[in-house]
């Protein structure tokens, strides 16, 4: 049952451009576990790999559920009420820093040497974001007539959207956003979903690339965690810091182009939301632990 909170968990951050699932499997105490599994499962021995499958599948069933839950609601609401999701994401984000911070403490505190990394994090998010071509142009992407082009755009993002989406910094959910495909493949999700087969294609070829993704990430992150770490966390916290742009700038890459976030169409009830979600996986944690 924990492993399918976890995973349940997982999912709903997976599934809004905001705070990863890395992130919230930072949060609950087991990322360093998650990635172990994922290169087991990937490059481990027989008795590794079974071990992997086993807590991965425990995992999985609560990420499936949570998606399925998330991409019903959100696909129907995400363009009237992006501000407000927007301003959840915020807070998410914002107080899921100090947190991450008080965990990897021994990580960071007097290691101010690695801050350029951090720097990196920054500078790499924002401009993905600021270079984004969908960014504040309308540009509309169909994937319901799927040219070559645009299934090879499909699987290189969803390779970038899974690397992401490992790392307890930026989303993948916000890569997509940034890429122009959040909407587009949340609405290919539902309708499969609601058994509307023409759109299973699109499904297959982001599956394929977010396999293609893992495969080549997962065994670098291990490794950099391993013997990088100080320097790996202060990326992680430098991509979170950049990925608060990249929400700002959110409404611009919808196929409904809308203005990039201000003051005026910032909601602190939201914000207040998204703090309350972060200190409730946090009590989760302590719970767990206990």
């Amino acid at each position: 049952m924990l492993n399918f909170v976890r995973g349940f968990c997982m999912a709903l951050a997976d599934s809004v451009p905001g705070v990863s699932g890395g992130t919230v499997a930072f949060l609950l105490g087991f990322y360093d576990k998650f990635i172990t599994s994922l290169d087991h499962f990937i490059s481990g021995n027989k008795q590794q790999r079974i071990e992997a499958i086993k807590f991965l599948l425990r995992i999985g069933v609560g990420w499936i559920v949570g998606m399925a839950a998330a991409v019903s609601v959100l696909a129907s609401i995400f363009d009237e009420r992006i501000y407000e999701i927007s301003s959840v994401f915020l807070g998410l984000i914002i107080f899921a820093i100090p947190l991450i911070w008080k965990e990897e403490k021994d990580s960071l505190k007097g290691k101010y040497q690695n801050i350029p990394w951090a720097v990196l994090g920054v500078v790499i998010v924002a401009a993905i974001t600021y270079f984004n071509p969908v960014s504040g142009k309308g540009v509309s992407i169909s994937v319901e007539h799927l040219t070559v082009p645009l299934a090879v755009y499909i699987f290189a993002v969803a390779m970038i959207a899974i690397s992401a989406m490992v790392l307890p910094g930026i989303s993948g959910s916000t890569m997509l956003l940034v890429f122009g495909l959040y909407v587009p493949i949340i609405s290919a999700l539902k309708e499969t979903m609601t058994l509307n087969f023409s759109y299973l294609p699109v499904i297959v070829i982001f599956a394929f690339g977010i396999l293609a993704g893992i495969a080549v990430v997962i065994k670098t992150i291990k490794n950099a965690l391993e013997k990088h770490r100080s320097q790996m966390i202060y990326f992680i916290v430098g991509m979170m810091i950049g990925s608060l742009y990249a929400i700002i700038m959110g409404p611009t890459t919808l196929e409904n182009t809308k203005p990039a976030m201000t003051i005026d169409t910032f909601h602190p009830v939201f914000f207040l939301i998204g703090i309350v979600i972060i200190f409730a996986l946090e009590r989760i944690k302590a719970v767990s632990e206990k």
